[in-house]
């Protein structure tokens, strides 16, 4: 779109007139909030020599924009409104965007499908009765759906790449720190990072080169990278002869049989293309998702302060719960057993990817399965096995304790929707992961828009 700018064949503005119509005719509320005159203002003066010059691009609502609504997706914080912006949203404006408005959240990011009090329910473009899943479902919903060609998200257990899976998208968790949190971010149990979901490996790799490094606001974000979109394709000899690991039951999940199998025919196709050598190695994981999920209802509860136990009846079900169950259970005997627990998680992932023994990616689905219905509930069973409510994320959680980058790529369709397969790597090797993903987008391109969407 940059591109069609600068050789003149649309303007910025006829853009922006086009995303508004359509996200306010759309079907998906996809969207929540909208700041139209300042989108004009931006897109009449935008100077599209900039990397994303006049590009209407939407924010995930639990990311700050000051001036914007900043909820946390809760009717209990309806009235609050941010007072800065988050370092990434700036620089996403000196690279020329423009910021058109939210896109919807679970609430507080807490669940795997995006349906709240306050927004109600978010659909999937690829069939508008299932989920684009959470908690960044209205980016993925916006953008599988049409409305705009990329939007923001985030990521502290899965909530880029469940997205991305559920509605065909690229969805890149990077290595922790790669953009910074913040400004006044607490870091809470390090799991979180921001992203984006987009249609394309290009798309994804320059919002990276435009949000990340280093800022002292955030002493644990990383250095500036080379230009990521200017070296796609370079890293495709190193692909080659690689060791990798497939582990469909990755982080102890189960994994619908007949996704898998259209799952491991990108997967052989792959190793077949690049050499891989298959190495048959022990995957397991301690359990640490009851631990995380105890520690990461802190953080909510803080925010709710006062507001706590009376708001309880207008929060989702899912929050209400999580609130109750943490709140009486932390204490210094179980924050002494979350530490213990994450310390063995680091040490079997840096066993699973020691450069001697180990290997370089591994490779599981981004979801158990296709996407399930938008209004829930989270899915316990599929071809007669009980998976319980926990076993959505289990597939994406250990990157985000170990804070490996890993990609989630469109990799066909079953029963009309689609499914992914997931890369983790090691820390740092997200230039890797996206020529994985590009080489897959040359050899099995995906729909850019999903088919039929009702946007």
């Amino acid at each position: 779109m940059n591109e069609a700018f600068r050789r003149g064949e649309r303007s910025p503005v006829e853009e922006l007139d086009a995303t508004i119509s359509a996200v306010e005719n759309s079907q998906l509320n996809a969207f929540c909030f909208l700041d139209i005159e300042r989108a004009r203002a931006e897109a009449e003066r935008a100077d599209v020599k900039r990397p994303f010059g006049g590009v209407p691009i939407g924010i995930k609502e639990l990311q700050q924009v000051e001036g914007w609504p900043d909820t946390e997706a809760s009717v209990a914080l309806e009235n609050n409104t941010a007072t800065y912006s988050s370092i990434f949203v700036d620089r996403l404006r000196n690279a020329g965007s423009v910021l058109i408005g939210q896109t919807t959240s679970s609430e507080f990011g807490g669940v795997n499908l995006t349906r709240t009090v306050l927004h109600g329910t978010t659909r999937n473009p690829w069939n508008p009765q299932r989920t684009p899943g959470g908690s960044s479902g209205g980016s993925a919903s916006a953008v599988a759906g049409g409305l705009v060609t990329l939007a923001s998200a985030g990521d502290g257990g899965g909530s880029i790449r469940i997205p991305a899976g559920f509605t065909g998208l690229v969805g890149l968790k990077a290595t922790y720190g790669r953009i910074p949190l913040g400004p006044s971010a607490q870091l809470g149990n390090l799991t979180v990072v921001s992203g984006c979901v987009s249609r394309s490996v290009r798309d994804t790799a320059r919002w990276f080169d435009v949000c990340s490094g280093h800022d002292p606001r955030d002493p644990l974000s990383l250095a500036k990278t080379e230009s990521w979109e200017q070296e796609l394709g370079s890293f495709t000899a190193n692909l080659r002869g690689l060791r990798v690991a497939i582990a469909p039951n990755w982080g102890g999940a189960v994994v619908s049989p007949k996704m898998w199998e259209v799952l491991q025919s990108h997967i052989d196709e792959l190793v077949a293309r690049h050499s891989w050598t298959v190495i048959d190695l022990d995957t397991t994981l301690p359990s640490m998702g009851a631990a995380w999920s105890i520690s990461g209802m802190l953080p909510i509860h803080a925010q709710l302060g006062d507001l706590w136990p009376g708001c309880a009846e207008v929060l989702t079900p899912e929050i209400r719960f999580g609130l109750e169950t943490a709140i009486d259970r932390y204490g210094p005997t179980a924050r002494a057993r979350i530490e213990e627990r994450r310390t063995h998680v680091n040490e079997r992932m840096a066993q699973i990817f020691d450069r001697s023994t180990g290997a370089d990616f591994v490779i599981t689905a981004s979801n158990p399965d296709i996407a399930f219905e938008a209004d829930g509930p989270l899915p316990g069973v599929f071809g007669g096995i009980e998976a319980g409510a926990a076993n959505n994320g289990r597939l994406t959680f250990p990157a985000n304790i170990h804070g490996n980058p890993a990609i989630s790529i469109p990799s066909g369709t079953v029963d009309g929707l689609p499914v992914s397969i997931q890369v983790i790597g090691r820390h740092f090797s997200e230039q890797l992961l996206l020529d994985v993903a590009l080489d897959v987008e040359r050899y099995k391109p995906w729909p850019m828009v999903a088919p039929n969407s009702p946007s």
